[in-house]
């Protein structure tokens, strides 16, 4: 055993001399610095081909005049929404997943459609009894108002009026043309 005891003495010793504090925290740093820059490689890009969320694909709604990715916050019926997209929990930009009750009580958006050109007046159900699904997280604020104007309010709960008031996601339901003034 002294063999062994003198050779890591005689290892420790020549590390030791050759070594700074400096040179280990330069070298931390740089380890640091490596791994934050990893998301910014382009595998980190590869999931924006699939929607922009790891595990969900492409999807269309198969009409020419719905443009778009419901599984994407870029979607245009989106514009107002904050939450998690039900077309990625099991559910479609329109319909809850199976297991959830849809709210009555809802928040209201106008968005343009990039077809049509035209405004739209959107619904943004909350799904309501599981626990929140947890993927596709969007947070849009445009057309959002402060709390004092609830109906235009996305940052409520709006899970009520349901039997049980545990959000899940969000729909994007479009009830009709908006009126222009």
């Amino acid at each position: 055993m002294n063999l062994f005891d003198r050779m890591m003495e005689k290892t420790s010793r020549k590390v030791a001399q050759n070594s700074s504090r400096r040179n280990l925290l330069s070298n931390f740093s740089k380890l640091l610095v490596g791994a934050a820059a990893v998301p910014l490689l382009p595998v980190a890009r590869a999931s924006e081909a699939t929607g922009g969320y790891p595990g969900v694909g492409v999807q269309s709604t198969g009409n020419p005049e719905d443009p778009g990715n419901p599984a994407s916050c870029d979607y245009w019926r989106y514009c107002a929404i904050d939450g998690f997209l039900c077309s990625c929990c099991g559910g479609s930009a329109s319909s809850c997943p199976p297991g959830t009750e849809m709210s009555p009580i809802t928040w209201i958006g106008t968005c343009r459609n990039p077809v049509d050109g035209k405004n739209y007046v959107i619904s943004y159900n909350d799904c309501c009894g599981k626990t929140s699904c947890g993927r596709c997280l969007c947070n849009r604020n445009e057309n959002d108002k402060p709390t004092y104007r609830p109906h235009s309010n996305n940052d409520i709960n709006w899970c009520l009026g349901t039997e049980s008031n545990v959000y899940n996601c969000s729909t994007a339901v479009v009830l009709g043309v908006a009126l222009n003034n």
